[in-house]
């Protein structure tokens, strides 16, 4: 779903990509229990941008408004994100008299941060950045190395270790008695 001028429609994805992405059991489960207390809702909007001449089609969604309707990025970030962001200390909370829309803007800490937080999660976790590149549709692996790249701290030392065995010496000293041979 995107938004131009406050304008609901239906879209694929940045790149025109569709993407298909492993799902761990624990998370199969929670979207499991979701689905059971609410219902997908199926939603009919505007295909490929917005406007009245467009055709449409309808998906069902999970997450939606009270109403059943699709939920818009500004009424997301107003009564769900932000308010997340400040409970958490993350953002100042809404300041005293404004407005329920107005808050400190958090470009740092927009919603679009969890792709990264996820992208960081996975090569913290070892995961190929060739699956990595698939699962956030880049266009290559090179792309995802260009953006996360730095998540990577531990790069080097899984293959240094294996090396080390190969070699067979982890702990043990080389041929002269000095630690790793020579």
């Amino acid at each position: 779903m995107q938004t131009v001028n406050g304008r609901l429609f239906f879209a694929l994805p940045k790149g025109a990509k569709t993407r298909t992405v492993d799902m761990p059991g624990s998370v199969a489960e929670e979207l499991k229990r979701h689905i059971e207390a609410f219902p997908p809702v199926e939603v009919e909007l505007p295909w490929g941008r917005p406007g009245e001449d467009r055709p449409r089609r309808k998906f069902p969604l999970l997450l939606t408004t009270r109403f059943g309707n699709a939920v818009a990025v500004n009424t997301w970030n107003t009564y769900t994100w932000k308010p997340a962001l400040a409970k958490a200390g993350v953002i100042p909370p809404r300041a005293e008299g404004a407005k329920q829309w107005q808050w400190e803007a958090a470009p740092r800490d927009g919603f679009h941060v969890l792709r990264h937080t996820y992208a960081s999660v996975m090569l913290e976790a070892g995961e190929s950045v060739v699956t990595l590149a698939r699962w956030l549709g880049h266009s290559s692996p090179a792309v995802t190395l260009g953006y996360y790249a730095h998540f990577m701290p531990e790069a080097g030392s899984r293959g240094r270790t294996v090396m080390d065995g190969l070699l067979g010496r982890r702990g043990r000293r080389g041929r002269r008695g000095r630690p790793g041979g020579g």
